[in-house]
């Protein structure tokens, strides 16, 4: 007879399993020991949470089990009071290289928040803080700076970027602009201005140029508007006699260097957005980039003899006769000793010519010989460009010569210099994933004495969220881990225990938690915080199963659970079933002995 306290199971076949009938409790702590090979496992995850998978699965439609995949019924005649399953195996939390303790516990995700909304803005360039005005407070400032001047108002369009902007010319050309400040000149804009697009440019467009006075007040406002539209928020005012240059923005802006800022969002923080992930690593941290010392086997060998490993020895193809005819411009052979060769040409046999050309001879044989335009790839060129492809024996192949370094962009800190530059109490988030968890919650609890009572205001529900988590973790004796270790070096025993702290911190109830063995690794001192953890999610609603050996769990729990005799063919029995007070005084298994 079906009871609502107890997950009732008739005629479980699974595995070892002998044709078991019986009644696990709910909202229980219940552990399932025996000898390993028993059958606790068969039990616990081939049955109980296999099954409660695919009850799971079978709410979806047709159409999206067919994306998803189905799970097979456990062998198994009737099993009734299941409640929804998550299990918590012993197994890295992910294998992810963005994956870190921080990311796993969702403790990183409100730090994000917590720097989007109070962190202190700061010029990567001066280190000072950066500041912004509201349109009216820069036109007051442009008049109190300006009043009786001659000034020009320009609207920065282009920053420090490549490209020739003949387009961008023609654009602002056809809104009717006459004038631009190209690299800190003037110029008439045309038809067919252009700029050299491998160089870096400034381009401000001249919005208008102003005698200013009490008079000229309703034409600033009107210019002003117009410059902060088409530059998104920013201007430059140039005084026309002495050419001293002032920069204001409705932006984050440093006045120093005028470099400027969009006002922070949560994912200018993440090192998995592009937003705020470092362009080059990509928010990794490492690079992989061409190791020399694995492409140049021994210098004092010719590229002839196989100096350089990738093309190993020389062979009648069109690779080596570029090379010949390269070291031929520079006076070098290819008996020459790769140490002996002159280190322009060097670079080139490497890099490449960078996409111009440059005059060799090409013997020809029999003394004749021609003259052409050589453009090389490079070697190392050529091997980037084979490891950056989706896959395949040649990525693979490639791979073999580079090496993972640290990022010289972020200094493996994953993220922008932008996002990096807002500071909370002198730290910013690089800074504090860095912490292990005893220190952050320091630092914390720190912070929250030093913010004021605006910011206190603004994170009065966000601090409480932090500190909760941190406690979880410090409950089940992870407090020694820094949030910015990657999850995939985590042991087993780790990442259970971190997603036990993360199911508390959920509030979750009704929920049936399967675990296996989750004191592996654990110091005997911490026991009772992870079991005060699983008691607190009983304690919460739910029911707790967790597969163990440990003498301090079994002691603590609420009921036994006891497979065996023995290991394989001789276990799958049901040895005892009973509450733990019951099980210490009237069972005789090994189990049992643990706790005599």
């Amino acid at each position: 007879m079906f009871s609502s306290d107890n997950i009732t199971i008739e005629g479980l076949r699974v595995h070892n399993l002998k044709n078991l009938d019986l009644e696990i409790p709910r909202n229980k702590f219940v552990v399932i020991t025996g000898v390993s090979g028993s059958g606790k496992s068969s039990l616990a995850f081939d049955t109980l949470y296999k099954e409660g998978q695919r009850r799971y699965l079978e709410t979806f439609s047709a159409y999206a089990r067919q994306f998803i995949g189905n799970y097979d019924r456990p062998d198994v005649d009737f099993i009734e009071g299941l409640s929804p399953v998550i299990s918590i195996e012993q197994k890295t939390v992910s294998k992810n290289p963005r994956s870190t303790v921080g990311t796993v516990t969702e403790i990183y995700d409100f730090l994000r928040l917590l720097y989007a909304r109070v962190g202190k803005p700061h010029s990567y360039i001066t280190g000072k803080p950066m500041t912004s005005f509201t349109e009216e407070q820069i036109i007051s400032k442009i008049y109190n700076d300006f009043n009786d001047k001659k000034i020009l108002i320009l609207a920065p369009v282009v920053q420090s970027r490549k490209g020739n902007y003949r387009d961008l010319f023609e654009q602002i050309f056809r809104r009717g602009y006459l004038k631009a400040r190209v690299d800190g000149e003037i110029l008439d804009l045309d038809h067919g201005l252009h700029v050299d697009r491998y160089k870096t440019h400034d381009i401000e467009v001249v919005v208008d140029r102003i005698s200013l006075n009490n008079d000229k007040l309703k034409r600033l406002k009107t210019s002003l508007t117009e410059a902060l539209s088409l530059s998104k928020g920013q201007v430059f005012i140039i005084e026309h006699e002495s050419q001293n240059i002032k920069k204001y923005s409705k932006n984050l802006m440093c006045s120093e260097s005028g470099i400027s800022y969009s006002y922070p969002e949560p994912n200018n923080f993440s090192f998995n957005s592009p937003y705020g992930s470092c362009n080059t690593c990509k928010g990794l941290g490492n690079t992989w980039n061409i190791d020399l010392n694995k492409v140049i086997s021994d210098k004092t060998l010719s590229i002839k003899d196989g100096a350089i490993i990738p093309l190993g020895k020389f062979k009648d193809t069109v690779m080596f006769k570029q090379i010949k005819a390269l070291l031929s411009k520079f006076g070098a052979e290819m008996s020459t000793p790769f140490d002996q060769i002159p280190e322009e040409a060097k670079e080139i046999v490497f890099d490449g010519t960078n996409g111009s050309t440059i005059e060799v001879y090409l013997n020809m044989g029999s003394d004749y010989g021609v003259y052409y335009d050589l453009e090389f790839e490079g070697i190392c060129t050529m091997i980037k460009r084979h490891a950056s492809a989706p896959q395949g024996s040649l990525k693979k192949w490639a791979k073999e010569f580079l090496s993972e370094r640290v990022c010289n962009e972020c200094n493996g800190e994953r993220l922008k210099k932008e996002s990096l530059s807002f500071l909370i109490d002198n730290k910013n988030i690089s800074e504090v994933s860095k912490m292990n968890i005893h220190t952050l919650n320091l630092w914390i609890n720190d912070i929250e004495k030093k913010l004021n009572k605006r910011d206190t205001e603004i994170v009065r529900d966000l601090l409480p969220e932090i500190k909760k988590r941190i406690s979880f973790l410090n409950n089940i004796g992870l407090n020694y881990l820094d949030l910015n270790r990657p999850a995939k070096t985590l042991s087993g025993g780790e990442s259970q225990r971190i997603r036990i702290a993360s199911q508390i911190a959920s509030q979750l109830t009704g929920v049936l938690y399967i675990l296996d063995e989750p004191t592996i690794g654990l110091h005997p001192v911490d026991n009772k915080r992870l079991i005060d953890s699983l008691r607190k999610l009983v304690d919460m609603g739910n029911s707790v199963i967790v597969v163990e050996h440990d003498r301090d769990v079994m002691e603590s729990s609420d009921h036994i659970l006891d497979i065996g005799p023995g290991a394989g063919s001789h276990g799958g029995e049901i040895i005892a079933n009973e509450s733990t007070k019951n099980f210490i005084k009237k069972s005789v298994s090994l189990s049992k002995s643990l706790l005599s």
